[in-house]
């Protein structure tokens, strides 16, 4: 088995994303997963935790959308600090789009990947008010801002998830971020 082979983390989440596809999350083996990438349950296992981390774990979101809100310009308006993080989360998913498609699909079908997913934005959300306390945003403008902009990534989200074809998130998100100051200014 080629356990040693570069990108083995890579390899486990295509094969189980595939697997649960085609058979189910629930009837997906971690053995069978680790057989299908060619690899041993032991090097699954140095990977992920268990079955359900492997749509979860490794995922670069919070971390590319936390340094894009620390990075914006120090007099930026918050909307547009949140905006730089939807932009770097819209960059994350260029190009997979069908990827994200046959992945929500697999946690939309099981209300313990749906809760894991809840539990994760939540996460970003905490990391995000992190960031902007940092910032010098006082409390409790720092939550609602981050929960404001984990809302809009989640709403962007499942309206690009849903697109017939894959386009540039970015745009989409920043619309929403535009219709969130018109309904903030009262219009």
């Amino acid at each position: 088995m080629g356990r040693w082979e570069p990108n083995a983390r890579q390899r486990l989440a295509e094969a189980a994303l595939q697997l649960y596809g085609e058979q189910g999350y629930e009837q997906t083996t971690v053995a069978q997963i680790a057989r299908q990438a060619g690899l041993t349950e032991r090097t699954f296992f140095r990977h992920y935790a268990d079955k359900r981390e492997v749509l979860f774990a490794g995922s670069p979101l919070q971390e590319l959308f936390v340094s894009a809100v620390a990075e914006a310009p120090p007099d930026a308006a918050l909307l547009d600090v949140i905006g730089a993080g939807l932009d770097a989360a819209s960059d994350m998913f260029r190009g997979r789009h069908a990827y994200a498609l046959r992945r929500q699909a697999v946690v939309d079908a099981h209300p313990e990947l749906r809760e894991r997913e809840l539990i994760k934005l939540a996460a970003l959300a905490t990391a995000l008010a992190g960031a902007l306390r940092q910032r010098g945003v006082p409390e409790p403008t720092a939550t609602l801002t981050a929960e404001t902009g984990v809302a809009v990534f989640k709403v962007g989200f499942e309206r690009w998830i849903r697109a017939a074809e894959e386009t540039d998130m970015a745009p989409l998100m920043r619309d929403l971020l535009d219709e969130l100051g018109r309904v903030a200014a009262g219009g």
